[in-house]
């Protein structure tokens, strides 16, 4: 976002969109770091949400609690610290900039786009991929990571070397469409204080929850993922209305 805009009236509308943003940005990074680690909401932020601030179609909020549409059948630390236990999970398309009453933590991302690919991979990506929620897809995952210091001090055609030369990320991920689905959320575009880089949500059949474990080991053996400082599993189960 650039910060070069000249003053009058011709750019008012320009530097309204931008107050908006920064407002959204800054509601978000306020209560980041507090509701992830599960501490008060009330020390926070002492700045009230703004009712322009909080929509953003491309945020999404992860509510570990007792309330949710997922419930929660099994909860791993793969790599660092897990997460506070809880029984349901619930998603929400919208800022949850504290822990609610009830909850032991909140995870939150935007959808972004798609930042390593090439064309002849997105649109391989694009003629295979299912979107979530299929009404077969019963059972998911939403699996967390960071990576470390050394991961992000590479450029992006280093990562990109990283991920499909030398970890062939795509193809491995193109062998389990569309019964697989997912969805990335970016964590860091919010805060760096955020606990997770990235939070992938995934979801596929029950008949499909072999062919997912297969997916996720063969990913991490890859050289990708020894960049990777924390990571937590959690499978999921639809909770039926």
């Amino acid at each position: 976002m650039s910060n070069e805009m000249q003053e009058g009236a011709a750019d008012r509308p320009q530097r309204e969109q931008v107050q908006s943003r920064r407002g959204f940005l800054a509601l978000t990074v306020a209560g980041s770091a507090a509701a992830g680690l599960g501490v008060s909401p009330s020390t926070a932020s002492a700045e009230p949400p703004r009712s322009d601030a909080a929509v953003n179609p491309r945020l999404f909020s992860f509510v570990g609690g007792k309330t949710g549409e997922w419930s929660v059948v099994e909860a791993r630390a793969v790599v660092g610290d897990p997460l506070p236990p809880v029984e349901r999970l619930g998603i929400l398309n919208k800022a949850v900039p504290a822990v609610p009453d009830g909850a032991k933590w909140v995870l939150r991302g935007v959808t972004s786009n798609e930042r390593y690919l090439t064309r002849a991979e997105k649109e391989q990506l694009a003629k295979k991929q299912a979107a979530l929620g299929r009404p077969e897809a019963s059972h998911g995952a939403l699996i967390p990571i960071r990576k470390n210091a050394a991961w992000w001090a590479l450029t992006q055609d280093e990562r990109r070397a990283v991920l499909e030369e030398r970890s062939n990320h795509v193809k491995i991920g193109l062998k389990y469409l569309p019964a697989v689905a997912r969805r990335l959320h970016h964590c860091r575009d919010l805060a760096e204080a955020e606990p997770f880089d990235f939070v992938t949500l995934f979801d596929y059949a029950k008949a499909d929850a072999a062919a997912f474990d297969d997916l996720v080991a063969a990913l991490r053996a890859t050289a990708e993922w020894k960049y990777v400082e924390r990571e937590v599993d959690i499978r999921l189960v639809r909770v039926k209305p």
